[in-house]
């Protein structure tokens, strides 16, 4: 707590010494330095809550940390991208790293009993900072494992290509791909090749990246590229995505002609964009601009377009994450107004923090009534708007 305490009292030096990036609009200063405020204050409230062995647990729940070591890997990537640097929580990292070598299982995955992909993507992510030379190994094997994971010859062939929660330890309903599970591991293989160029899997020659990116077709509503029966270009839907082919979370609708839409929702349309964005679809690629032209049409931050206030904290990192990997500094409305998004979505979750620094769905869906996990999405979110502003 003492070190946090202290990058309050040295706000004001630390928000004017940090390099400024290109484009820095001066108007939002005021505003930046309100963002920095908010990640301190969540980092805060995140490193009370770590415990001994290095986990970061939710008290009511005591069992999510060390059952799902993801939790802990997300929590230590938004120590890691501060934007005060990493020597004044290294004791809290280093304690981390070591929980999540506490996980690493016999075939190179890294979870406890179920999700393992998930677990692992995420963790490898986390692992990918550590810095330290015996993590070496680890990393190897735990990008093996997660390369290993996309699906072929499923009974169901349009979710070829894609990512799951992985094979062990997962419930029969969680036994195909979806988008949400292959946006995460595609950025984990894409962050392994970023900060290890040099190694043999950097280029992903272990992956299928067409059937990849074809997976991620036939989660789009777009009749261009995605030729099954579900797919429709109503207004409504167009460019947005769905969980996986042939099933969205947020239902169907009926359409005038009498045929049923699969609903296109928030969260997994930024997924869409952040998943073809990973497999180096180019920028012009009409999935692309079909999913911008989506988000933009669909624009709010008071709602998970589609799903309400469910995944509404998902929604906003992914958000963040999507428009700054798109190089999207300003949305266009349909209607011609311009939003500075990295600002709108500053003053939406500074308004949003409680008095310990958390943040805290009212809706439960997707473990969002979980603080730690909560607290972890809007850190990161700020940690990506505080660089956009």
């Amino acid at each position: 707590m003492k070190t946090v305490t202290a990058l309050l009292l040295a706000l004001s030096l630390s928000v004017h010494a940090e390099d400024a990036p290109p484009l820095r609009n001066p108007a939002n200063e005021s505003v930046r330095h309100e963002v920095y405020a908010a990640i301190i204050k969540g980092l805060a409230y995140l490193e009370v809550l770590q415990q001994e062995d290095g986990s970061f647990r939710n008290p009511l729940i005591p069992a999510a940390a060390p059952e799902h070591p993801a939790l802990t890997a997300l929590s230590l990537i938004a120590f890691h991208r501060n934007p005060s640097g990493n020597a004044p929580f290294e004791p809290i990292l280093n304690k981390g790293y070591a929980f999540l070598r506490s996980k690493v299982q016999p075939d190179g995955g890294i979870y406890v009993k179920g999700l393992s992909n998930y677990n692992t993507s995420v963790s490898l992510m986390a692992l990918l900072n550590s810095g330290d030379p015996k993590d070496e190994s680890i990393i190897l094997a735990a990008r093996k494992f997660i390369g290993a994971q996309q699906a072929t010859g499923m009974l169901k062939p349009e979710t070829d290509g894609g990512f799951g929660y992985g094979p062990t330890g997962s419930s029969p309903k969680r036994q195909h791909p979806d988008l949400d599970n292959t946006v995460i591991t595609l950025e984990a293989i894409r962050t392994f090749a970023q900060q290890r160029p040099t190694s043999e899997l950097a280029q992903g020659k272990d992956l299928n990246w067409q059937a990849a990116i074809d997976f991620i077709s036939r989660t789009q509503n777009l009749t261009a590229t995605n030729k099954q029966a579900w797919a429709s270009d109503d207004a409504a839907n167009k460019g947005g995505f769905v969980y996986y082919p042939g099933f969205s979370n947020a239902g169907e609708t009926d359409l005038p002609d009498g045929k049923k839409a699969l609903r296109s929702y928030g969260t997994m349309t930024y997924a869409g964009l952040l998943s073809f964005i990973y497999a180096d679809l180019p920028k012009d690629d009409q999935r692309l601009t079909a999913a911008l032209d989506w988000l933009k049409k669909n624009y709010t931050l008071e709602e998970n377009p589609g799903l309400g206030r469910s995944g509404l904290f998902y929604y906003y990192h992914l958000a963040a994450k999507g428009l700054a990997s798109a190089g999207v500094r300003e949305l266009t409305l349909p209607d011609g107004k311009k939003i500075d998004w990295a600002r709108d979505l500053g003053v939406k979750l500074v308004g949003m923090q409680n008095a310990d620094g958390s943040w805290l769905n009212d809706t439960a869906r997707w473990m969002e009534k979980d603080p730690i996990l909560v607290t972890t999405y809007c850190v990161l979110a700020l940690e990506i708007v505080h660089h956009q502003l």
